[in-house]
């Protein structure tokens, strides 16, 4: 017995199947990977100098930070938000406050976006963990809309942005929030949850071992690490597109709703821009009707690449192919719907 032992681990390293092989995987890390990385940069640094010393670069650069730096708070927040979901609230506490009706608990989903400040990176994974703990996609999906929509610290800084037109902070909370229901009734009545990524319905059991603070940090640890990979693609993504659309394409929107309409609304979604510093954005902006503001400041934190790229990642692409398109649509409609009435068409 003792002398069959070596006899078979020598064959096996000999073939690359040992111990030996393994070892050598494992020394290769983000460390080695990262050093590797910073070798070539030196070695190869006229290149990289002439490649990254240009105007659109920087420009792409920029925007990228900007995006990543904005969002990451709010991610960071939301992962936070659905540990302790997962850690503390017991699933009878949920349902307890929530209609049982799913129907009638949209609504209510809806409105409960008012109690966390934050934009749409934090809402996703709370919309995640929120499915795991037994509440309905369709109650989910609605709190993931409204959240960063509709909560106090976006009106107030469309307020600041927007001074004297309290029109505009009442437009956007009535649009988006509508936004945001008419998205859960029709999940309710189209939805399928096939759709819905396994990995995102799979039941968190309440009973884990450990102690909840350990439930806690492994928790937010797992959504980072998966949430902050597609926050760097979707930023990425952002920084490409607005380096692609020239500035000049603003000049001709005044006076034009329809094609205003549409430029912003598609502007929203490659911009990425976060849902508290967007209206600083678009009121910058001279020249565009109202209501197109208003359909930018709806749209974005309801459908854009970063958001899209969160929800393939956390609910699987087959989700997001299926509900960012019904979103941007269902979002133009209901900003028209509720902004020429109380904006105007000019």
């Amino acid at each position: 017995m003792t002398t069959g032992t070596p006899e078979r681990a020598d064959p096996s390293e000999g073939t690359g199947r040992g111990v030996e092989p393994r070892g050598w995987r494992s020394r290769i890390g983000s460390l080695e990977v990262l050093c590797l990385l910073l070798v070539l940069a030196v070695v190869f640094q006229d290149a990289l100098v002439g490649v990254l010393d240009n105007p659109a670069v920087r420009t792409g650069a920029t925007v990228f930070v900007a995006v990543c730096v904005q969002a990451f708070p709010f991610l960071l927040l939301g992962v936070i938000v659905s540990g302790l979901i997962v850690a503390y609230v017991p699933e009878s506490a949920l349902r307890r406050a929530l209609p049982g009706n799913s129907a009638a608990a949209v609504p209510v989903a809806g409105a409960a976006g008012l109690a966390l400040p934050g934009c749409e990176c934090a809402s996703v994974p709370v919309a995640r963990r929120l499915m795991q703990r037994g509440v309905a996609p369709a109650v989910a999906l609605t709190f993931l809309l409204a959240a960063p929509a509709v909560n106090p610290i976006v009106l107030v800084a469309t307020a600041i942005a927007f001074p004297g037109q309290p029109a505009m902070v009442v437009a956007r909370f009535v649009a988006s929030l509508l936004t945001a229901v008419v998205m859960g009734w029709l999940w309710l009545r189209l939805g399928r949850t096939e759709w819905i990524a396994e990995r995102a319905l799979r039941r968190v059991r309440a009973d884990r071992t450990g102690p909840r603070w350990r439930v806690l940090v492994e928790t937010v640890r797992q959504d980072l690490v998966e949430a902050g990979g597609f926050l760097v693609l979707g930023g990425l993504a952002a920084a490409v597109l607005n380096v692609a659309v020239p500035a000049e394409w603003m000049d001709s929107l005044g006076g034009q709703l329809a094609l205003a309409v549409v430029v912003m609304a598609l502007l929203a979604v490659v911009l990425a821009l976060c849902s508290e510093a967007d209206a600083f954005v678009v009121a910058s902006l001279p020249g565009i009707p109202l209501t197109a503001k208003l359909v930018f400041l709806v749209v974005g934190p309801a459908v854009d690449v970063k958001l899209i790229a969160l929800q393939s990642g956390t609910f699987g692409r087959a989700f997001a192919a299926r509900f960012a398109p019904a979103t941007f649509v269902v979002a133009v409609v209901c900003a028209l719907a509720v902004g020429v009435p109380l904006l105007g068409a000019s």
